[in-house]
């Protein structure tokens, strides 16, 4: 399993074991799995998507703005915001 971590400026939004996670990176989206090569991206508004599971549904949150690293311990992406599908447009964790 993935560690996977969301945070905000102000807490800790996640902090769990998941199968694979799909991030809106600023050159396209990209899927990160366990064992994943180390690698930093810029994140841009848009979809993330959580897969508890291989074959699951993917729980999507809105997330705008931010960094993803991809290390030996995880997934962290640091969100200036964070939202549900829901709240397109009205972010659930302000930044300021």
């Amino acid at each position: 399993m993935l560690h996977f971590e969301l945070v905000t400026p102000e807490k800790l939004v996640r902090s769990e074991e998941v199968y694979m996670v799909v991030a809106p990176g600023s050159e396209g989206d990209f899927g990160v799995l366990e064992g994943h090569a180390p690698v930093m991206s810029t994140i841009r508004d848009g979809a993330l998507s959580i897969y508890r599971t291989e074959k699951g549904e993917p729980e999507r949150l809105v997330i705008e703005g931010g960094f993803a690293e991809v290390s030996g311990a995880g997934l962290t992406i640091l969100a200036e915001r964070v939202g549900d599908t829901a709240s397109l447009g009205t972010p659930v964790t302000p930044a300021h």
